[in-house]
């Protein structure tokens, strides 16, 4: 098989498991997630939140931006199988010294119910840290069956223990389950049945000078991600207290489903997809076109539609008490809409080894972020929060692609104008259909025809105004399903 036919095959084999079990996995996520809303108390989801914030911001530390260099093909990272073992070494060293100096700070300065969390958390995300070698060897060989697996075992066990302790009255460590469950199935999956990798350390200081190098200029741009990220969350927390932010990280979480369906699986092959195409331009071009025409597409639809029927959905699924998260919900789905593509432009500047790249869009961003913070957050409470999110997100999105135009060749236009109009003319014949006074009245009706009005008017936009990249999306999506049902013994 020539190598463009075995990098396709592989990307697409891979994105095809990952589909499948994001698919799979996102509706035991979602009856989590609603589960957990009726069950536990709006106040330990401001808790979990904050604390959960604190931890993976600061676990930037830990990682140093290895994963990039790993990824990145250079002639260091050549022997995959010593590049693996200093991965893992610096990776141990890094993370011991976070770990130890995040657990001191919640000792000292942490009490209470907050001490607890912080410290629990603290212990999963070092564990868990400590299994990034093997993700990181497969994902290298754009290999994802693993993976996959791993993610959808991880969702339907984690939903299991949490709603079980929910239901027997243990708050907060219903949410802190997910955590251990997680900790628990990745040393298993990689380490323990069938291993991926054998754990060993090794010194070399070439390859360590390479990582160091790659990694000091990586990881900048992550740690700002993880800002833009967490910045919000912590901001809600402080200033505006424990039941806004968790009015407001349930409102985060849900409208970020949409991209967890597609959006995740796909860009956990991209960044390997990228990195074998970067010496050819036209064929990294496409690569890059299609990947986010797919996200954008999907994207426009999942958050039109979950926007149409939030009221619906919170008053059936969540209760009312959770009503006040409606218009904060409705505005991160903007966000949900564009965030998507942020981390396939950001594949492609690891890929090309051009990690830097990022840097100072997400420096632009953060300071928008934060400025858009003090002005809407105390005037409008977490509906400005969104808002500033929202803005953040945009020009942020703007400036990448604008350097993403270095290394690949793409029409803006192409890209938006399609699922943009779509949603548009979606949105506004079904939220018309729905006031008609034969709908009107029931959440249930109003719901439904919502539904259906949307999709049929957003499909019919697409094959109107794009048949033919219409079609290619759908033979992909196609394609992913056939693909990981023929590959059952692939690893």
């Amino acid at each position: 098989m020539k190598a463009s036919q075995s990098i396709a095959r592989r990307s697409v084999t891979s994105v095809a498991w990952n589909v499948v079990a994001s698919m799979t996995g996102v509706v035991v996520g979602l009856v989590r997630s609603v589960a957990l809303a009726q069950l536990l108390p709006i106040s330990v989801f401001g808790v979990y939140a904050w604390a959960g914030s604190i931890v993976t911001l600061s676990a930037v530390v830990a990682d140093f931006g290895f994963g990039g260099a790993f990824i990145h093909r250079s002639t260091e990272t050549e022997d995959e199988e010593q590049t693996a073992a200093v991965h893992f070494t610096l990776q141990l060293i890094f993370t011991s010294v976070w770990a130890a100096t995040l657990v001191s700070g919640a000792l000292v300065f942490a009490r209470g119910q907050t001490r607890i969390v912080l410290l629990l958390l603290t212990a999963t995300a070092a564990g868990t840290q400590l299994a990034r070698t093997p993700r990181l060897i497969l994902g290298r060989r754009v290999v994802h069956r693993r993976l996959a697996l791993v993610r959808f075992l991880d969702t339907v066990f984690s939903a299991l223990v949490a709603i079980s302790l929910a239901w027997r009255g243990l708050t907060i460590w219903a949410l802190l389950s997910t955590n251990l469950v997680t900790l628990l199935i990745n040393v298993v999956a990689f380490y323990v049945w069938r291993p991926v990798w054998r754990p060993r350390l090794t010194w070399s200081p070439p390859v360590i000078k390479y990582f160091l190098r790659f990694g000091s200029r990586n990881v900048l741009a992550i740690a700002l991600l993880r800002a833009l990220d967490r910045v919000d969350d912590l901001w809600t927390g402080a200033f505006l207290g424990n039941d806004p932010l968790s009015f407001y990280s349930r409102a985060y979480r849900f409208a970020t489903y949409p991209r967890t369906i597609l959006a995740v699986p796909i860009n956990m092959v991209a960044g390997g997809t990228y990195a074998e195409l970067t010496k050819d331009r036209k064929r990294l071009s496409k690569a890059f076109f299609r990947t986010n025409a797919f996200l954008l597409r999907s994207g426009f639809f999942l958050a039109g539609l979950l926007a149409l029927i939030a009221p619906e959905f919170i008053r059936l699924g969540l209760g009312a008490k959770w009503l006040p998260m409606l218009d904060a919900f409705r505005l991160m789905l903007i966000y949900t809409l564009f965030d998507p593509i942020k981390a396939t432009v950001a594949n492609l500047f690891v890929a090309v080894g051009k990690p830097g790249q990022v840097v100072q869009a997400r420096v632009v961003q953060l300071i928008v972020l934060v400025i858009g913070l003090f002005l809407l957050g105390p005037l409008t409470g977490i509906t400005g929060v969104a808002l500033a999110v929202d803005f953040m997100l945009v020009v942020g999105i703007a400036i990448l692609l604008w350097q993403a135009r270095s290394f690949v060749d793409f029409s803006p236009r192409r890209l938006f104008a399609a699922p943009a109009l779509g949603l548009v003319f979606g949105m506004l014949l079904a939220y018309r259909a729905s006031t008609l006074p034969a709908i009107a009245g029931s959440d249930w009706r109003t719901g439904l025809v919502k539904i259906i009005v949307f999709t049929g008017m957003y499909g019919a936009s697409l094959l109107a105004l794009e048949r033919r990249q219409t079609w290619e999306m759908l033979l992909i999506f196609r394609q992913l399903f056939r693909h990981s049902a023929s590959s059952q013994n692939e690893d």
